[in-house]
């Protein structure tokens, strides 16, 4: 594995999971919250974005971990490796509440600087609606790579966690 996207909705853990992945593989991890987002939680022309993601899965490893539906064909077309962080949306719902709570006012790592921690009602009602909206839309994706790429799926803590142990 030297080219792996990470995928899940919000509040699944995927920059966490992508930096023990990470760690354990040696492999430079690219949040793409970080790579879209300007300070102050300024969205950049789609083209700018376009141009850093290019760059990005040109590169001869790396682990990208974000949704971005609208470029979701690009990195999947140049990955080998797609994990999905299928959680439950109670699940997700909950850790972006803790995680609102631990960085408030914060820059998180996966964040670029001047874009701290916030919640607000269209993020939260976007992690509520992912299970309908979202999921059945990368599922049906992630059907085009089940025979071209390695496609993982992991629904809970304990898949996660099985999962880790086995690149070890």
């Amino acid at each position: 594995m030297k080219k792996i996207c990470v995928i899940g909705c919000g509040g699944a853990g995927k920059s966490t999971f992508s930096c023990k992945i990470g760690a354990i593989l040696r492999l430079p991890v690219y949040h793409l919250d970080k790579v879209f987002w300007k300070p102050g939680w300024i969205e950049p022309e789609d083209h700018e974005f376009d141009m850093k993601l290019k760059e990005l899965v040109l590169k001869p490893e790396w682990i990208m971990d974000g949704n971005f539906k609208r470029t979701m064909k690009i990195r999947f077309d140049e990955a080998d490796t797609i994990i999905y962080l299928d959680s439950p949306r109670h699940k997700c719902l909950i850790n972006i509440f803790r995680r609102y709570i631990k960085y408030r006012g914060k820059t998180r790592e996966d964040l670029p600087d001047g874009c701290r921690e916030k919640l607000d009602w269209e993020f939260t009602k976007w992690v509520w609606n992912y299970p309908k909206r979202s999921r059945p839309l990368t599922l049906e994706m992630l059907e085009k790579y089940w025979d071209c790429k390695n496609v993982v799926i992991l629904k809970s803590r304990k898949d996660v966690k099985n999962y880790l142990a086995s690149l070890v």
